[in-house]
């Protein structure tokens, strides 16, 4: 046990299924001896791997939250070998207020680790995840999606691997994730990274970890999230979590790399020229800016910088210097 501020409702090593609640400490004026309580679910069932599935990394990315709160229901310790540990609302605040930080401390979970036993709220959970999850896991799920700001599609998110046996564990992931397309960072990772997102924080521990973007722009969209649930019980299955579980036939994953992000240098009112999955090329207009406070001057026109698809575009209309307003994605090589 390190530090940690955090307890907890379960044991950890227990058999059967538990559903209780991290209790982190958060004196204010209205609660003198209040709590931050976390909901938590644990399944154990003998011998297998430990998995972690996490959903509310950013309180405004649903679809996962959704999924993870049907899939607590649905479980039981006799459909699983090994142990599930699920998180619907990690950074509990932020979900609670449907926003992508915390009302409290303006804490992005996904920016704050390794965290800080003794620091603001998203630190001691940041802190937790990492020292107190992580360490007992073999793989780590951390679900998202683009949040009120940006919206993608289905998208798995995976590392390279560091081993060979890592490697083909997160295309054996990937596949079956089975998302019409993946992002694949080609650099960072394993053991020495300092990242301060959960990914990073994983793999400082040593844990197989792959992500995914699934939507986003506030709302919840029904396909994405039919194939959230899907893919959810798919890496679960790959794991060795779930053994019952039959796969359907897998549809197949076009492979990304992130070519360039196109942002603003400029506030105003941004006209899109272009669409999620849609391909573009280098030179062709991304979108203009208007600036309706002086509608007498001449927008601003961006302009793509290279080849590929976009991958993620901005909802919000309105903008500030350094938004992001797309991601295009280039086939990786």
């Amino acid at each position: 046990m390190t530090n940690t501020l955090v307890s907890s409702d379960v044991n950890f090593e227990a058999e059967g299924k538990q559903c209780g609640y991290l209790h982190l400490p958060h004196s204010v004026h209205r609660s003198a001896y209040g709590k931050i309580l976390i909901p938590i679910v644990v399944l154990k069932n003998g011998d297998g791997p430990t998995v972690l599935v996490m959903a509310g990394n950013h309180g405004d990315e649903y679809e996962a939250q959704i999924a993870l709160t049907k899939l607590c229901r649905e479980l039981g310790p006799e459909d699983i070998r090994g142990r599930l540990i699920i998180l619907t609302m990690a950074n509990f605040p932020a979900a609670h207020a449907g926003l992508r930080t915390s009302p409290i401390d303006g804490g992005n979970l996904n920016r704050s680790f390794p965290g800080d036993p003794a620091g603001s709220p998203t630190q001691a959970i940041a802190h937790y995840i990492e020292e107190e999850l992580l360490p007992v896991c073999d793989y780590f799920f951390d679900f998202h999606s683009g949040g009120s700001s940006l919206f993608y599609p289905p998208t798995f998110l995976r590392g390279m691997g560091h081993t060979p046996f890592e490697k083909q564990k997160l295309l054996e992931l990937q596949e079956a994730f089975d998302a019409p397309y993946a992002w694949v960072f080609t650099s960072g990772g394993g053991r020495t990274t300092t990242a301060r997102t959960a990914m990073g924080a994983a793999g400082r521990k040593g844990v197989i970890t792959a992500m995914a973007e699934l939507g986003g722009g506030g709302f919840v969209s029904r396909d994405i999230l039919a194939l959230t649930e899907r893919g959810i019980k798919r890496l679960l299955h790959c794991a060795g979590l779930l053994p019952s579980y039959l796969p359907d036939a897998a549809h197949g994953t076009r492979e990304l790399t992130i070519a360039e992000t196109v942002t603003a240098y400029d506030s105003g009112v941004f006209e899109p020229f272009a669409d999620v999955q849609e391909e573009v090329r280098k030179g062709d207009t991304a979108g203009e800016i208007h600036f309706p406070e002086d509608p007498w001057r001449a927008p601003k026109a961006l302009y793509f910088q290279e080849d590929g698809m976009v991958l993620c575009k901005r909802i919000p209309g309105r903008v500030e210097r350094g938004d992001c307003l797309f991601q295009v994605g280039r086939d990786l090589k």
